[in-house]
C-alpha cells in the first residue's frame, strides 16, 4: 500500500487544500492529511478544531484519513511507512519555500521523497490566511472553503451579540 503524508496547518482547511487532497488521493493508497501542531503560528483554531474541520471535509472521500502530528515531519512519514510527502504549490512564489523544505527533509532522511501538487488554477491564490483575513472583515468565504469551516468562522471570528444587542454586521 502506498501511503503519503500531507502536512499542513490547516488554519483553517480550504478548498485549495481539498483540491490537493482529491488529486493525491488518485495517484496513492492511502493519504494522511496530517494536522500540525505550530504554535510558532498562532492559529485561530485549537489542533483539535482544525482536525475536525479537516475531518468533515474529508468524509466523502475513502482513502484519506487526518491526523494531527508535532515534530519532525520526516519521523511521522517513516513512522507512518509513507512513501512521500505531497505539499501544494499555488504559485512560483511557494516553490522556494517548499524546495528549500523538501531539501531539509531530503537531508534529515534521504528516503522520505517530496511530491508537488499543484491545484486547479481557480485556486492558485487561495491561502487560509487570506481566508481569515475576509472572514474577520465580514466578507463572504462560502466559495473558499468547506460550508463548516464558514460556520466555524462566524463562530470564532464574530459570535454573537448578548441577548438585548444588537450585531454591529
Amino acid at each position: 500500500m502506498r501511503t503519503v503524508v500531507y502536512p499542513g496547518s490547516f488554519d483553517p482547511i480550504t478548498n485549495g487544500h481539498l483540491d490537493v487532497v482529491q488529486r493525491a488521493a488518485k495517484m496513492f493508497d492511502r493519504v494522511i492529511l496530517a494536522v500540525a501542531r505550530n504554535e510558532g503560528k498562532k492559529p485561530l483554531f485549537s489542533l483539535t478544531e482544525r482536525k475536525e474541520m479537516a475531518q468533515g471535509a474529508i468524509a466523502h472521500i475513502g482513502n484519506v484519513s487526518v491526523e494531527t502530528f508535532e515534530g519532525l515531519l520526516v519521523e511521522y512519514v517513516v513512522q507512518h511507512q509513507a512513501c512521500a510527502v505531497v505539499r501544494g504549490l499555488r504559485a512560483v512564489s511557494d516553490f522556494e519555500f517548499e524546495f528549500q523544505l523538501a531539501l531539509m527533509n531530503r537531508k534529515l532522511n534521504e528516503s522520505v521523497e517530496t511530491v508537488f501538487l499543484m491545484p486547479k488554477d481557480s485556486y492558485s491564490f487561495l491561502s487560509s490566511r487570506l481566508v481569515k483575513e475576509v472572514a474577520r472583515l465580514g466578507g463572504d468565504v462560502a466559495q473558499f472553503v468547506p460550508a463548516e469551516v464558514v460556520a466555524a468562522l462566524r463562530r470564532k471570528l464574530h459570535p454573537e451579540p448578548p441577548k438585548g444587542h444588537l450585531p454591529k454586521w
